[in-house]
C-alpha cells in the first residue's frame, strides 16, 4: 500500500532506506519532448472541462445580481450556509463558494453544479502547476511519486469533467465535446475515484527526502483538493436520491433503484452459476468459444508469429476511446516488460491468454527499488471496460522486498476472469472505481488485496502464503477515507485457504485491517480454512478506525469461520439480515446487472451460490 505505512503486522520493511542514486540526466531535447507531451495532454483535458465550465458560468452569472459586489463585502447566502453544513469541511465549503461567480444567487441544487465546477478548475490549476516542474532534478523515488501525481491528477480531471457534465443543465450539455453522461451511480463512482486519486498522490510523497523543494511545491499545488472533492461528494449525496449522508451504506444505493429490480426478476441461473438469461448471445459466444477460435484484433507472440512480439506494442497500437470491444490475444509465454499500463484513453480492451500458468505477465519491481507502491505493478489498467481472461499476473520481488504489486486496476467496469494474481505483500491493488473478479487464484501475505475500489470477488481461491518471520498475514487492507464513497471489498462465495507453503501453526492469518478511517470489507458465504485467526481481524494502529470501519461476515463456513471469538469492535458485525448482506452483492454494490452482461463473464447477481 502506501510507501511508508504505519501499523505493520510485524517489523516489516516500511521505507526503502536511502534513495537510489540520481539517474543520468536526460538530454535537453528529451526533457522538452516530455514536457510537451504532458502539456498537450493537459490542454486536451482542459478544453473539454472549459466548455462545460463556461456554459455553467454563463448560466449562473445571468442569475447573479451580486457578481460585481466587492469580495470583502460578500457574505454567504442562506443556501450556501445550509448546503455547506452538510459537508465534512463546512468552513472550506463556504470560503470556496462565496467568491465563485453565481454562487451567492444560487439555490442549494445549483450549488452542487457550482461546487463541481469550482473543484474542477482547482484540480486543473493544480495539474498545470505540477506539470511545470517536470524538469526539476529528482532521484528515482521522488520522480516516481511525481509521475504518479501527474497521472492521478489527469485521471481526476477526466472524472470530474464527466461528473460535471452529467449533472449540468440539459441545455448546456451540447457544449461538452462528447463527455460521458452518467447516472447517479456513475457520478458517485467518479467522485469517489477522484478523491482516492488525491490521497494516492499525497501518500506517494511520504518519507521522501527532497532537498530540491519538489515535494513542497507539489503539496502546495494540491492544497485542499481532497477536501474540495469530499465536499462535492457530500453535496451531491445530499441532493441526490441515493443513500448518502455518511452512514455505513453511503454509496450503496438500494432502496431507490427500482430499475435494477426489474432486471433481477428475470435472472435464470444454471446449476453452476451460469449466465443470466438477459446476457446477449454475442457475449455468451465470446466467453464459451475456445481460445483458439477467438477472432482477435491483435495477436501478441514472443515467437514472432503474431501481430506484435510484446504486449506493450499491442497496447500502443490499440485505438483510443474505443466504443467497441478490442480483443488482444496474448499467446503462451513469459512476458517481462517495462511496467505494462492500459491508460485511461485505452477503453474496452480485452486481454485473453492461453490459460493460467501459460500466458504469464511478470515483473519484480518493489518499493525497495526506490519506487512508490503505485509504480510497482507488473500490469496496470485504468481504461474503462478493461477485461483480462486466462492470464497469470505475478510479481516475483519476494517477501523481503515488501510492497510489490502484481496487478493494479483503476478501470471502471473492469473484469478479471480466470486469472492468477501472484505476489507477497500488496499483490492485488484494487485502486478505484467498479471492479469484478471471478474464478481467480490470488496469492499473498501482507495486505494482499488492498485499495479503494467498489469491488466484488466471486468464486475465487484466496491463498495465504508463507510470510517472513514474525509477520502476520492480512488478506485485505481497504482504504475508504470518506463515508460518502461507494467503495469497499466484498468477497463472495470464495475459498479462503492456506497456500501449500504456509505453516499454519506458526503464522496467524487475519481477514483484514483498516487502512483508512471508513474501511469497509465483507465476507459473504465463503469457506474459511483453519489458518484464520479466531479473532478474525487485526488492528491497524491501536484503536484507529475501530468505531468507524464496517467489517461484516455473513454465513461463512469451515473451520476458520466461527465467530464466537471475533473482535468486539463497534464497527464489526456478524450480519444476520439477508437485506443487509445483499447490499454487497454484484447487483447492488457494483451495479453489475447493467454492465456485467456485456462482458460475457458469468456472475451471480444476488446472494445465491
Amino acid at each position: 500500500m502506501g510507501y511508508g505505512r504505519l501499523g505493520a503486522p510485524s517489523e516489516s520493511f516500511r521505507s526503502a532506506g536511502s534513495a537510489a542514486s540520481d539517474p543520468p540526466p536526460p538530454s535537453v531535447a528529451a526533457k522538452k519532448r516530455k514536457k510537451l507531451i504532458i502539456l498537450s495532454s493537459l490542454t486536451a483535458l482542459l478544453l473539454v472541462a472549459t466548455a462545460v465550465s463556461a456554459a455553467l458560468l454563463v448560466h449562473f452569472r445571468t442569475k447573479s445580481p451580486s457578481a460585481s459586489q466587492p469580495l470583502s463585502q460578500r457574505k454567504p447566502s442562506q443556501a450556501i450556509s445550509k448546503a455547506c453544513s452538510k459537508t465534512r469541511y463546512p468552513d472550506l465549503c463556504v470560503d470556496s463558494l462565496v467568491d465563485f461567480p453565481g454562487a451567492l444567487a444560487a439555490g442549494e441544487r445549483d450549488l452542487v453544479h457550482i461546487s463541481f465546477n469550482m473543484t474542477l478548475q482547482r484540480v486543473g490549476n493544480a495539474l498545470s502547476g505540477v506539470s511545470e516542474i517536470t524538469n526539476f532534478k529528482m532521484d528515482q523515488r521522488l520522480r516516481s511519486a511525481y509521475e504518479d501525481c501527474l497521472e492521478l491528477l489527469e485521471d481526476s480531471m477526466d472524472q470530474l469533467t464527466q461528473s460535471l457534465f452529467s449533472i449540468a443543465p440539459a441545455s448546456d450539455k451540447s457544449d461538452s465535446d462528447g463527455a460521458a453522461v452518467g447516472s447517479t451511480d456513475d457520478v458517485v463512482t467518479w467522485l469517489s475515484a477522484a478523491l482516492t486519486n488525491q490521497d494516492t498522490c499525497t501518500e506517494g510523497f511520504e518519507d521522501v527526502n527532497d532537498g530540491g523543494g519538489v515535494k513542497d511545491q507539489v503539496e502546495s499545488k494540491l492544497k485542499e483538493l481532497s477536501e474540495l472533492v469530499s465536499n462535492c461528494l457530500s453535496l451531491y449525496a445530499a441532493s441526490s436520491d441515493g443513500d448518502g449522508g455518511g452512514g455505513d451504506f453511503s454509496g450503496v444505493p438500494v432502496q431507490n433503484r427500482r430499475r435494477r429490480r426489474s432486471l433481477l426478476e428475470k435472472e435464470d441461473y444454471s446449476s453452476g452459476g451460469g449466465f443470466p438469461e438477459w446476457m446477449s448471445r454475442k457475449d455468451r459466444r465470446l466467453l464459451e468459444t475456445p481460445i483458439s477460435a477467438i477472432q482477435a484484433d491483435i495477436v501478441v507472440s514472443k515467437e514472432g508469429n503474431g501481430t506484435y512480439k510484446t504486449i506493450g506494442e499491442a497496447i500502443k497500437a490499440a485505438p483510443q476511446k474505443s466504443s467497441r470491444r478490442i480483443i488482444i490475444y496474448v499467446k503462451a509465454g513469459r512476458y517481462e516488460e517495462k511496467m505494462l499500463k492500459v491508460g485511461r484513453k485505452k477503453t474496452n480492451l480485452m486481454f485473453i491468454g492461453d490459460g493460467k500458468g501459460k500466458t504469464v505477465i511478470t515483473g519484480s519491481k518493489s518499493v525497495a527499488d526506490g519506487l512508490t507502491t503505485f509504480h510497482t505493478p507488473s500490469f496496470a489498467a485504468t481504461g474503462a471496460g478493461f477485461i483480462a481472461r486466462d492470464i497469470t499476473f505475478e510479481n516475483t520481488a519476494g517477501p523481503a522486498k515488501h510492497q510489490a504489486v502484481a496487478l493494479r486496476v483503476g478501470a471502471d467496469h473492469s473484469v478479471v476472469y480466470h486469472c492468477d494474481i501472484i505476489g507477497y505483500q500488496d499483490s492485488l491493488y484494487v485502486h478505484s472505481q467498479r471492479q469484478f473478479y471471478r474464478e481467480c487464484d490470488i496469492y499473498g501475505t501482507v495486505d494482499f488485496i488492498f485499495g479503494n475500489a467498489a469491488v466484488v470477488l466471486q468464486k475465487c481461491n484466496i491463498f495465504a502464503r508463507k510470510p517472513m518471520a514474525e509477520q502476520k498475514i492480512t488478506i485485505t487492507a481497504q482504504n475508504r477515507k470518506d463515508p460518502n464513497q461507494n467503495t469497499g471489498i466484498s468477497i463472495h462465495n470464495c475459498r479462503i485457504v492456506p497456500g501449500p507453503d504456509l505453516n499454519k501453526g506458526s503464522t496467524q492469518t487475519f481477514l483484514g485491517r483498516p487502512w483508512k478511517m471508513y474501511s469497509r470489507v465483507v465476507y459473504l458465504l465463503n469457506y474459511m480454512g483453519d489458518h484464520i485467526s479466531p479473532h478474525g481481524w487485526l488492528e491497524w494502529n491501536g484503536d484507529f478506525a475501530l468505531d468507524t470501519l464496517y467489517y461484516g461476515e455473513y454465513m461463512n463456513y469451515g473451520p476458520g469461520a466461527a465467530v464466537g471469538q471475533r473482535v468486539k469492535w463497534p464497527g464489526y458485525r456478524v450480519i444476520t439480515s439477508t437485506t443487509e448482506a445483499s447490499k454487497f452483492t454484484v447487483a447492488q454494490f457494483i451495479y453489475g446487472s447493467s454492465w456485467l452482461p456485456s462482458t460475457g463473464v458469468a456472475f451471480v447477481a444476488g446472494l445465491s451460490v
